[in-house]
């Protein structure tokens, strides 16, 4: 078996999710009771953000290719940064580092396909909401992403900056999140959403609203991890 080594903590929340994930889903596929060993290298939200905030993406690259670089001495094979928005400098760092990383944004345009979904509404951080890193994986496929009004762009990164990383889940967050939707649905026309910041399939748990389905971006990165791991 490959052994897997994460970039965690960008945020914790999002990183236990992983974590019970992979456990779980390796679990369901071996079915011989025994549990995946995998590495976990926890980096500095706080840094993480500051590197954003000044848009020093070089920076940002080099501190994820450190964390990186423990979980190669730790004895990984391969690797994934557990996080949607850090995935601005993905190339970059995927050109650097000693060892194959798996992208989300890449795993979710696949799955994007595999569902025949063309007409995406993108949920997650305003650096992912505003980025292009995701428009310009899914364009090689046809696939249209479409972003909330301004307003709503910032009422989604408020909400997931003050509350949904820290951990507080709030009823009346995860009903103005899905207004967004259904406003989007009946301006755009969306055929589903990408929920593009790992936090936000923990406030919004059900795979659809109004049959509107959600891709949950760490529910997919988990699946192409542990297929990686069996490879």
């Amino acid at each position: 078996m490959k052994t897997l080594g994460i970039i965690g903590g960008l945020g914790p929340e999002s990183t236990i999710d992983y974590y019970q994930k992979i456990i779980a889903l390796y679990r369901e596929r071996t079915r011989n009771g025994s549990y995946p060993e995998f590495i976990v290298a926890s980096v500095n939200l706080r840094k993480g953000l500051d590197f954003m905030d000044a848009n020093d993406l070089a920076g940002m690259a080099d501190y994820l290719l450190q964390g990186i670089g423990k979980l190669v001495r730790a004895g990984a094979d391969f690797g994934l940064i557990s996080a949607n928005t850090p995935h601005i400098v993905f190339d970059d760092v995927a050109s650097k580092s000693p060892i194959p990383l798996i992208s989300i944004v890449e795993a979710t345009c696949a799955a994007a396909k595999t569902r025949n979904l063309k007409r995406l509404a993108l949920f997650g951080t305003a650096y992912t909401m505003q980025g292009t890193f995701y428009a310009k994986v899914f364009s090689r496929e046809g696939i249209e992403l479409l972003v909330p009004e301004p307003n709503d762009q910032d009422y989604i990164h408020d909400k997931y900056m003050n509350e949904l990383v820290p951990g507080k889940f709030l009823a009346e967050t995860r009903s103005g999140l899905l207004a967004i939707v259904d406003r989007m649905k009946a301006k755009s026309d969306i055929e589903g959403v990408i929920l593009a910041g790992t936090e936000l399939p923990l406030i919004l748990r059900d795979p659809a609203h109004n049959r509107i389905p959600f891709l949950n971006t760490t529910k997919i990165h988990v699946e192409a991890a542990v297929t990686e791991m069996l490879s």
